[in-house]
């Protein structure tokens, strides 16, 4: 298996964090070298297999998202979630900063308040996302 990251979006997070907003990824994938990649991170929260029976349960993106605003004391209006397929539509329905790269799924960019970026995914749309909060112009928090 071979999965590529962008060192941009890396440095995105690292700023997010940097700026005390906590960083994490939700992803259905149960992939050894994603989780190395949240240690190296050192991302605040690492949920794999969402979807799929793990540990006996089942979480979805929105209930896994739920599960970590409900342990920060904050609401999902407060948070940003950048989503490509299908997967996702649910927990960006849900979220107060939706984005999405301009290579998503059409049914997630026709989505209500969707912010589409202009960085593809896998290319640095999470570094853009996150130029995108801590601006000041779109800080969301």
């Amino acid at each position: 298996m071979m999965k590529r990251f962008c060192v941009y979006d890396g440095m995105g997070m690292m700023l997010l964090k940097q700026a005390g907003i906590p960083c994490g990824i939700l992803t259905s994938e149960n992939s050894p070298i994603v989780k190395a990649r949240a240690e190296k991170l050192k991302l605040d929260y690492l949920y794999l297999g969402v979807g799929s029976r793990v540990n006996g349960e089942c979480l979805t993106k929105l209930q896994a998202a739920q599960r970590i605003c409900d342990e920060l004391g904050i609401t999902l209006a407060e948070v940003c979630f950048v989503g490509d397929d299908i997967n996702d539509i649910d927990l960006l329905s849900h979220v107060g900063y939706p984005c999405c790269p301009p290579n998503a799924r059409p049914e997630v960019k026709a989505l209500n308040g969707i912010r589409i970026l202009n960085t593809p995914g896998g290319q640095g749309a999470i570094r853009e996302a996150s130029d995108r909060i801590l601006s000041t112009e779109e800080r969301i928090i």
